[in-house]
């Protein structure tokens, strides 16, 4: 039966007030290497093979960072940890084809109502 103890954080989502003055800090005053933007509410970096995306928060998401799980088969995970009643916020989803990729994720709330995600980057 699938479970996290396998699988690696791919993405930190850090909710910012101010993207732009959040992307100057980690960028030019932490020197992490910048990706790119994708709008004026979204920002990527790479820190040492873990993705952080800086946002704007989102809903009840307020004030709370995010943790993506990357997992290989995201509707094995999704039913199995469904089954041990995690409590997911949708079903698995298609967020965005990316240039070699489709991008998908399921949003789940941990014991502390945190958001948390799995991710699958299928090829």
């Amino acid at each position: 039966m699938p479970d996290l103890s396998q699988s690696r954080i791919r993405q930190i989502a850090i909710v910012c007030k101010d993207v732009a003055r959040a992307t100057t800090f980690y960028r030019d005053t932490l020197g992490v290497r910048f990706l790119f933007s994708a709008g004026p509410n979204l920002a990527f970096f790479d820190c040492g093979g873990v993705r952080l995306m800086l946002s704007v928060a989102e809903g009840d998401a307020s004030g709370t960072s995010v943790l993506y799980y990357l997992v290989t088969d995201i509707q094995a995970h999704h039913d199995a940890l469904a089954a041990k009643g995690v409590r997911f916020v949708g079903k698995p989803h298609m967020l965005t084809r990316m240039p070699d990729h489709e991008l998908w994720l399921a949003e789940f709330r941990d014991s502390e109502n945190n958001v948390m995600a799995l991710m699958e980057e299928k090829r």
